[in-house]
C-alpha cells in the first residue's frame, strides 16, 4: 500500500480550475493538493486574488477552511480571515513555505511577525514586468501627446491643432533594479528614450542588465533626478525607501518633469507631490498606487487635471496567474527534491524584497 504524501499544498486564494490542475499535475504522487474553490470569495475581475469585500464563510465552510489549514505544509498565498497576529498562519502550524501572488510582500511579512522565522516565502517577482512596463509607457505617451487635451477636445467637438512632445531623445530615470525596471528600460529604448537607472548596488554589468545607458547609486539620487524628463518608480517599499521621493527630491527634478509610480504609495511624500503638481513643477503624474488605498474621496489627487489614477490595477493581466503557477511548479520540484536553494524568487525577509 502506497503511503500518503507528506507534503500538502493548499490553495488559499481564488485561482482558475485550469491553473489548479497544472499544480495538481506538478504534485503528482509526491504531494497532495487541496483545491476547494467553494471557500473562495467571488472575484471582481480576472486574476483577482482577494475577492469581493465583506465576504464571510458559512460556519460549515469555516470549519473546512480551518481543517485544510491545519493539514497544509505548503500554501498558495497567505490565508486571510484569521487572527491578526501571524495572519492565517496561526491556523496553519505545519506550513513551511508560502508562494505569494504579489511581489511586494516584504512589509506584510514583517507585519505578521515572520521576519525571523524559518518560513520560506517565494514571490511573484517578475510576473508583472510586462504589464507594468506597458502601463508606464502608456503614461509617458499620454503625457507627451497630451491625451487629456484630445479627450476634452473630442468631447467639446473642438478641432484645434496643437503641438505635442517627442519621446525620442527624452531622458527616462527608472528607480528600481528589478525585472520591472529592466523591462521598462527595454521598452523605453524601443521608443528612443535615453534610459537611466538608479539601484542599490551599481556595478559594471548593471547597465546592460537593466537596458540602461547609465546607472546610479543611492547617494546620487538627486543628481539623477535632475537629468530626467520622466521618472518611473519601480522600487520596493522598505524603511529605507519610505518617502524617498520627498520635497527635496522634487526640488531636484527639472521643471515640467512627469512622474509615474508603479511601486508603492509610501515611497512618495504625497503632500509634497500634490504641492508640486499644483505648482506645475511636476507637469504630470501617473499613479497606480497611493499612500492610503483605496484613495480617499477627499484626496486632491482625484480632481487635479494633471493626474492619471489607476486603482492599483496596472499589474493585472489575464496571463498573471499562469505565470505565477509556472514559478510555483518549478519551485515545487526543487522543494520536493530537497533543493530549497534552487528555488527562485525567494524573499529576503531581512531586506524585505
Amino acid at each position: 500500500m502506497q503511503a500518503s504524501p507528506s507534503e500538502i499544498v493548499f490553495i488559499t486564494s481564488p485561482l482558475e480550475a485550469e491553473n489548479a490542475e497544472l499544480i495538481r499535475s506538478a504534485c503528482g504522487t509526491r504531494a497532495e493538493l487541496i483545491y476547494d474553490p467553494d471557500l473562495f470569495p467571488p472575484t471582481r475581475y480576472q486574476g483577482d486574488h482577494k475577492g469581493i469585500d465583506g465576504f464571510a464563510r458559512t460556519p460549515e465552510q469555516e470549519k473546512r477552511w480551518r481543517a485544510h489549514l491545519a493539514r497544509a505544509t505548503i500554501l498558495w498565498d497567505f490565508p486571510s480571515g484569521a487572527p491578526a497576529k501571524g495572519g492565517g498562519l496561526v491556523l496553519a502550524p505545519l506550513v513551511r513555505w508560502v508562494q505569494t501572488t504579489s511581489s511586494g510582500v516584504g512589509t506584510m511579512v514583517h507585519g505578521l511577525g515572520l521576519a525571523d522565522s524559518d518560513l520560506i516565502v517565494t514571490t511573484a517577482r517578475g510576473v508583472h514586468a510586462d504589464a507594468l512596463a506597458e502601463f508606464a509607457m502608456m503614461c509617458l505617451l499620454a503625457h507627451a501627446k497630451d491625451l487629456p487635451r484630445m479627450i476634452s477636445g473630442q468631447q467639446a467637438r473642438r478641432w484645434e491643432r496643437y503641438c505635442g512632445r517627442d519621446l525620442v531623445g527624452a531622458t527616462l530615470l527608472v528607480i528600481g533594479a528589478g525585472q520591472v525596471g529592466a523591462q521598462i528600460g527595454k521598452v523605453a529604448k524601443a521608443f528612443g528614450l535615453h534610459v537611466l537607472a538608479l539601484v542599490n548596488h551599481k556595478g559594471p554589468d548593471r547597465a546592460a542588465a537593466l537596458n540602461a545607458d547609465a546607472v546610479y547609486g543611492p547617494s546620487e539620487l538627486h543628481h539623477a533626478l535632475g537629468q530626467a524628463d520622466y521618472v518611473v518608480l519601480a522600487l520596493p517599499h522598505t524603511p529605507q525607501t519610505e518617502r524617498l521621493i520627498d520635497a527635496r527630491a522634487f526640488a531636484a527634478m527639472r521643471p515640467g518633469v512627469a512622474l509615474i509610480n508603479i511601486a508603492r504609495g509610501l515611497v512618495v511624500d504625497e503632500d509634497a507631490l500634490i504641492t508640486n503638481l499644483r505648482s506645475g513643477h511636476i507637469s504630470f503624474a501617473g499613479l497606480d498606487v497611493a499612500t492610503i488605498e483605496p484613495l480617499p474621496d477627499s484626496s486632491p489627487l482625484w480632481s487635479l487635471p494633471n493626474v492619471l489614477i489607476s486603482p492599483h490595477s496596472a499589474s493585472t493581466a489575464p496571463s498573471e496567474n499562469r505565470k505565477i503557477v509556472k514559478i510555483f511548479c518549478g519551485n515545487l520540484d526543487a522543494y520536493l527534491a530537497g533543493r530549497p536553494n534552487d528555488m527562485v524568487n525567494t524573499l529576503d525577509k531581512k531586506r524585505r524584497y
